[in-house]
């Protein structure tokens, strides 16, 4: 990547943001909306400062609850994308099961899986890998089932083996595919966690940075709500861009879609 297309990478997206939030301070102060109504950049900015250690723990256990839902969405999901690349049967039978759990809405499962699951942290672990779990099965499986033909007929012709066959050929042709579902499902972990800590924290368990912005909707402290907002935000931005950083790392060689252009 040139120069020019690095710097645009970097600067638009701050530009942006920085008219946002004049556009936003403007309307604030041009209204003279209230705090509590919509707060400020300045007054959410100072929230952060003096809230900032409570927010970061409970931050810190939200993120604990993500990392460890995509953890276990990219072990599992990983492994069923394989188990499903060997057997069409298989896939047919258990499939459908895997889209029934991705169109079932979280947060109406969640007090069932709270209730049903006797640790906390282990109920919101489910629930944030429930959410997270569909795009890495559907994407592995499209990948390994989207190897090159002529290569599939090609190896089979020199009497490869299926597990050389899925080693040497469908495991990279679905690599793209598959980060690309990490991607997705980074945002949806986070997500899930937080659904399921609101869930949670509407029956009195004090579990992550959800947890705090009911407690600063019942009293009324918006601007604290939005700080936690804005937490919540940077933390998925974060997750993005480093699984991004990662998908470009190991593609980068050889992969389309990570070449940089020539000039």
């Amino acid at each position: 990547m040139n120069g020019s297309a690095r710097m645009a990478r970097i600067v638009g997206p701050i530009v942006v943001g920085a008219l946002v939030i004049a556009f936003w301070h403007g309307i604030v102060w041009w209204f003279a909306i209230p705090p509590y109504v919509l707060p400020g950049p300045g007054v959410i900015l100072r929230t952060l400062w003096s809230d900032g250690p409570s927010l970061l723990a409970s931050l810190l256990v939200t993120l604990r609850i993500t990392v460890a839902a995509l953890a276990v969405a990219v072990a599992l999901g990983g492994s069923l994308a394989v188990l499903f690349s060997l057997s069409k049967t298989i896939e047919l039978s258990f499939f459908p099961y895997a889209v029934i759990l991705q169109v079932t809405p979280v947060v109406a499962i969640a007090p069932l899986i709270i209730i049903w699951v006797n640790d906390v942290f282990a109920a919101l672990l489910v629930c944030a890998t429930i959410v997270a779990f569909f795009p890495i099965v559907a994407n592995t499986t499209l990948g390994l089932n989207s190897a090159d033909r002529n290569l599939v007929d090609l190896f089979r012709l020199y009497g490869a083996s299926r597990w050389q066959m899925l080693r040497l050929l469908r495991l990279p042709s679905a690599l793209p595919l598959f980060l690309a579902g990490m991607r997705i499902s980074g945002g949806l972990a986070l997500i899930g966690a937080v659904v399921a800590e609101f869930v949670a924290g509407t029956g009195g368990a004090e579990t992550g940075l959800a947890s705090r912005i009911i407690e600063a909707g019942y009293r009324l402290e918006i601007p604290r709500m939005f700080a936690a907002l804005f937490l919540l935000s940077l933390t998925g931005i974060a997750i993005f861009a480093v699984l991004s950083w990662l998908s470009r790392m190991l593609l980068r060689h050889w992969h389309e879609s990570a070449l940089e252009p020539s000039d």
